[in-house]
């Protein structure tokens, strides 16, 4: 089983590193709307501190976000085009390909929040965080990008085609961009600060700003984590089935 899992993904990578598009939207996208906001905007948002520091928690969820898209396309893609029925024959572990999926995902999410860090930091980002708070968020986004992983393969092997696999999980990438990400829910207007306020992202970026500023707060990493492991048993559970289904 682990053999196998190191089989696929190597596998995925090499996809990931031979298709520009994925290495854009998965590394890059998040260093242009980072650029966009923080550089072109930031002085448009009063936000109580320098924007580049309250914007950089949310910009490294959004990270995780872009490269969903791939993800879900490769998954399906996998289905409709018959290589399941290959590694079958070649008796491949059927949960080795998905966690070698769910594995690439977490790996492209670290390198691009690497380099979004690495913007950030020219841009002046002055984080307050020790090592523990470092160590914290370094969990809270492995997490984060494991649970959406696990989503995102179930969206992709519940989609007819690559093309709608792909779509579904546009929902994922829209919704940190009404949360407290670029900012805070309580500048908002009626309803969207509700959506912000009640939505699974907010209380994850607030965690994450909590840890780099140095401060974190036992109630938002509570919550963040409580939507970390909700999300990653529906996704996994999901994706089990439609693929013992579809297989």
């Amino acid at each position: 089983m682990k053999s196998h899992s190191m089989v696929m993904l190597r596998r995925n990578f090499k996809h990931i590193a031979r298709n520009p598009m994925s290495v854009f939207n998965a590394i890059l996208m998040p260093v242009v709307v980072m650029l966009m906001f923080v550089y072109m905007f930031g002085d448009a948002f009063s936000v109580g501190v320098d924007y580049v520091d309250y914007a950089t928690p949310g910009l490294m969820l959004l990270a995780v976000c872009y490269g969903l898209g791939a993800t879900a396309t490769a998954v399906n893609s996998d289905m409709t085009k018959g290589i399941i029925n290959r590694f079958k024959v070649m008796d491949v572990s059927r949960g080795a390909v998905l966690t070698g999926h769910v594995v690439a995902s977490v790996l492209t999410n670290l390198v691009a929040i690497a380099a979004l860090l690495g913007v950030a930091f020219l841009l002046g980002f002055s984080p307050a965080a020790g090592f523990f708070d470092w160590l914290g968020a370094l969990g809270v986004v492995v997490l984060l990008g494991f649970a959406t992983g696990w989503l995102t393969i179930a969206l992709g092997l519940a989609a007819k085609t690559p093309e709608t696999a792909g779509l579904a999980s546009v929902p994922l990438v829209m919704l940190p961009f009404f949360s407290s990400a670029i900012v805070p829910a309580d500048k908002m207007g009626p309803g969207l600060k509700q959506l912000a306020e009640y939505q699974p992202f907010t209380p994850i970026i607030e965690t994450l700003r909590g840890l780099l500023n140095g401060t974190p707060a036992t109630g938002t990493l509570l919550a963040a984590l409580g939507w970390c492991a909700g999300i990653a048993v529906v996704g996994y559970l999901w994706a089990s089935a439609t693929f013992k289904k579809r297989a």
